[in-house]
């Protein structure tokens, strides 16, 4: 298939101002009349510009949603391991980038209807703009909370408009299903997994519904300034189960390769794909692999993540019957393996790891590149592909060009099983045609409604919803930003305190390496000497720039900061 490159466009000119809800494109770059938007050329490049906010990889030698975007505890960052924010800022994109879109897709949403486009192609345009305003209003909501909700154009007159108070993020996610919800209905189907499509507007929906069904299941009046609301959460959690069913029952199925959704140069044929971002070696490459094997330091995975895989036995660190032993040994090429650990483990750990350790003193060269170390030990292999990209390539800043999963079954599979089981409604037929799938490629048994308990569950959930969350854990590590957005959902953004879950910054077992370089605790790599992060309450919210707040005075600072 060829590959359609209309992530790089650039963005229609912004004027200069200070409100974020007007100083946004397009404002006055075109002739805003019903013949302008008749036209489907204009509507097109109007539209794809939304691609540019599906990152993916990155463009060049900017980041994407993979591997480095954020903290977690599944890794240790190898310079800074604190909060994305630890004081209030005057300014920040993560508030004002999601507006341009937002206003984007409003200018979109009221050009259409005033064109003499036919109905059917007027909604389809219509979904378009509204699903990437659903898209960007769910990104405010998990990062701040209440925001302002504008369906239209602002007139720049119109204050109330302007300056009125930050809107419930309960009515906001309101807004946002019913946007999805249009956007599934009347966006045009479309094979090509590179465009938007119903499935990716459906693929979208089952994302944003587990996660406000989730959030509203778990959150707490004193930390999130809402108390539960399960008649809420129960109606989302259906609306993700409705959305993940609509996409199982596609023909879509699980690719026979987990590291081949992640370092690919091409995901065309493979069939777990719903959506992805394509690149090439011609015209639009990335730097994710670069950023695995960066010579002054890359992040490696956390003790606390490495433990959470299973063992082939399907039993957890606490109650297998397999060798417990996780220190690495030296091999015949004077490294530190791990080879015998990983192979009594989750299949996927041997993808997602290098087979031996990279750390001080003792640097690693994976397939020809320089010699690289980690934060933790344990070098990410999941995204490098040394047998379709040169050294060269893989080893330089902007130059790799392996295609990027954005929407894919796997996690359908995963959203639907655990809607179903925070509903208490799933069943074992319903564990085979999801989760059990993921399970056998991994190499694991197949998982049961009513598994064994697991000492290390520290999350007060059933040992069902615990095995399901491990298994999105070790089945996402790394991933599109997904872990730092579970714990919030799940209410448990207290396991990134480092001192109360010091796992969280251990590394590999280096207790049979003589004169070890690294700080070590109990034989485990130390990466908490650089920083310690404390949990506060606070962090369930980004802080409100300073700048919003000096020019609307009906505008609150989130609590806590």
């Amino acid at each position: 298939m060829k590959k359609l490159f209309i992530y790089g466009v650039t963005a229609l000119a912004m004027l200069t101002g200070c409100n974020d809800l007007l100083d946004k494109s397009p404002l006055d770059t075109f002739t805003n009349t019903p013949a302008y938007w008749s036209n489907t050329d204009n509507l097109d490049n109007q539209c794809n510009t939304f691609y540019n906010n599906f990152t993916g990889f990155g463009n060049g030698a900017s980041g994407g949603w993979f591997y480095f975007k954020t903290i977690s505890d599944d890794q240790v960052d190898a310079e800074s391991h604190n909060w994305t924010y630890t004081n209030v800022v005057a300014s920040s994109t993560n508030w004002s980038a999601p507006f341009t879109e937002i206003r984007r897709a409003n200018y979109i949403i009221a050009g259409v209807q005033s064109s003499s486009l036919d109905e059917a192609t007027k909604a389809h345009y219509e979904g378009l703009a509204r699903m990437n305003r659903a898209w960007e209003y769910y990104q405010l909501v998990r990062m701040y909370g209440d925001v302002q909700w504008i369906d239209k154009v602002i007139d720049p007159a119109d204050n109330e408009a302007l300056y009125g108070p930050r809107t419930d993020r309960d009515e906001v996610m309101d807004h946002v299903l019913a946007d999805i919800n249009y956007a599934c209905e009347h966006i045009t189907a479309n094979s090509n997994r590179q465009r938007f499509s119903t499935d990716m507007a459906y693929a979208m929906k089952a994302d944003i519904t587990l996660y406000e069904g989730t959030y509203c299941k778990y959150r707490t009046q004193a930390e999130n300034g809402k108390a539960a609301d399960e008649s809420r959460a129960n109606k989302y959690l259906q609306e993700c189960v409705s959305a993940c069913e609509y996409l199982m029952a596609k023909n879509y199925s699980l690719s026979n390769s987990y590291k081949a959704n992640y370092n690919s140069v091409s995901l065309a044929s493979n069939p777990e794909m719903i959506f992805y971002k394509p690149y090439a070696q011609s015209s639009l490459r990335h730097s994710t692999i670069d950023y695995t094997i960066n010579t002054s330091g890359t992040h490696g995975i956390s003790k606390d993540a490495f433990d959470s895989f299973l063992f082939l036995d399907g039993k957890p660190l606490a109650t297998t019957s397999k060798n417990k032993d996780d220190a690495a040994v030296l091999d015949a090429d004077k490294n530190y393996s791990i080879r015998e650990v990983l192979a009594v483990r989750d299949k996927r750990l041997s993808e997602i790891l290098d087979p031996v350790l990279s750390f001080r003193g003792h640097a690693y060269s994976r397939a020809g590149v320089a010699a690289f170390t980690t934060s933790t030990g344990y070098g990410i292999a999941k995204y490098d592909n040394p047998e379709e990209l040169s050294v060269s390539d893989r080893n330089n800043i902007g130059y790799q060009y392996t295609d990027c999963p954005l929407y894919w079954i796997s996690v359908i599979y995963l959203n639907f099983a655990e809607a179903k089981a925070e509903m208490g409604s799933l069943t074992q037929d319903d564990l085979n045609n999801s989760i059990n799938k993921l399970q056998a490629r991994a190499g694991l048994p197949a998982m049961t409604t009513t598994p064994d308990a697991d000492p290390a569950n520290n999350m007060g959930v059933s040992n069902l919803i615990w095995e399901i969350r491990r298994c999105r854990r070790c089945e996402l590590i790394m991933d599109n930003w997904y872990r730092y957005w579970d714990l919030i959902r799940w209410h448990q953004l207290d396991k990134l305190d480092s001192t109360k879950y010091p796992n969280t910054m251990l590394g590999a077992n280096v207790s049979n390496v003589p004169d070890c370089e690294e700080a070590t605790k109990n034989g485990y790599i130390d990466a908490s000497d650089a920083q310690i992060r404390t949990y506060e309450a606070k962090h369930y919210f980004y802080p409100i720039p300073t700048t919003q707040l000096t020019l609307n005075k009906n505008m609150k600072q989130n609590p806590g900061w």
